[in-house]
């Protein structure tokens, strides 16, 4: 029998939750995503010095002040990492934009064409990139109009209802629920030591989603990431896209039981309704989602200190260099 990671791959696209190129190489998913605390994590490994000079030497090519250098250098950094992981895969890479524009409409819609623009002079078919977003109502009114203008985006630290309601209405390409962090808000929240993947609430809140874009015609994508454990993993097996950490990717391979499909568009059942949806009810729905307001703030944190971080570590090569 094949193992559980090769019977997923026939029902849902599987797209590696990584910046390590070495990890990439391995397990050839057919996408790839990546965000500033994976690129962190990335930027420490010999694999990446050459990209890591070359932004640098970009960076000042570009010119202007330290920081804006120092921003340009980051940007490129992650866009060279991109370029490098698209050599490796057949499908599209994710790059995010900066955390801290996550309130920002004109300063993410900057910044997210210029990424393209970084792609686009590195020689890079720019339909293989999606741009990464926070799903705020800012961030999502940036991907509405980068939509229009052909950049496809990716919704990411997306928790709520309401928020997967209001990317697809916007036109979003592709959204990130984020299942893993759900749970470990419920546990954190319920006295509970955890839940059975079948009651797992990111899990529950996938297929919620998943079922009310088929039932009403969305296009936009659904891609389940953060996952805790392959149990959550296998009970959203059918899925449009699962974005799998290296270390689940060799937990299902190592697996040859069987699996069996959960989602599918034929049998999708939603009787959720939402629409139109203007800033008052989203920032109210979003109100009324503790779980989801606090993973929102702390997901934004969390990817600014590691941006901060990866800017401190091009500070450094640029002094020594």
């Amino acid at each position: 029998m094949t193992n559980k990671l090769d019977q997923l791959k026939t029902m849902t696209t599987v797209v590696a939750d990584t910046g390590d190129i070495e990890a990439i190489a391995k397990w050839r998913p057919e996408d790839a995503t990546t965000n500033p605390s994976l690129l962190l994590k990335a930027a420490a490994s010999d694999a990446y010095r050459p990209m890591l000079d070359k932004a640098v030497a970009e960076a000042r090519r570009y010119g202007g002040s330290d920081a804006e250098q120092l921003t340009t250098a980051t940007d490129m950094l992650a866009v060279l990492a991109g370029q490098e992981i698209l050599n490796l895969i057949p499908g599209v890479v994710s790059t995010e934009v900066d955390a801290r524009l996550s309130f920002d409409t004109e300063g993410t819609l900057d910044r997210a064409r210029r990424l393209v623009e970084f792609y686009d002079k590195q020689g890079v078919d720019t339909n293989r990139v999606l741009i990464k977003i926070a799903s705020t109502w800012e961030g999502i009114r940036a991907a509405e109009q980068l939509e229009k203008e052909g950049i496809r985006c990716n919704l990411t630290l997306l928790f709520s209802f309401i928020q997967a309601a209001a990317c697809a209405e916007a036109g979003a390409f592709l959204i990130s629920p984020f299942v893993g962090r759900i749970l470990d808000w419920h546990v954190a929240n319920s006295g509970r030591d955890g839940f059975p993947a079948a009651e797992d609430p990111g899990v529950l809140s996938v297929s919620r989603i998943y079922n009310y874009y088929k039932t009403h015609g969305f296009d936009t994508v659904v891609m389940g990431a953060s996952f805790r454990n392959t149990g959550e993993i296998e009970m959203l097996a059918g899925c449009d896209r699962l974005t799998i950490s290296p270390a689940l990717l060799q937990e299902l391979q190592d697996d040859t039981g069987s699996l069996s499909r959960r989602l599918s568009s034929e049998n999708a059942n939603s009787s959720d309704k939402f629409g139109p949806i203007d800033e008052k009810l989203f920032r109210w729905e979003s109100n009324e989602d503790a779980m989801a307001t606090e993973k929102l703030a702390d997901g934004i944190r969390r990817f600014t200190i590691d941006q901060i971080e990866l800017e401190n570590r091009v500070r450094q090569l640029a002094k020594a260099a």
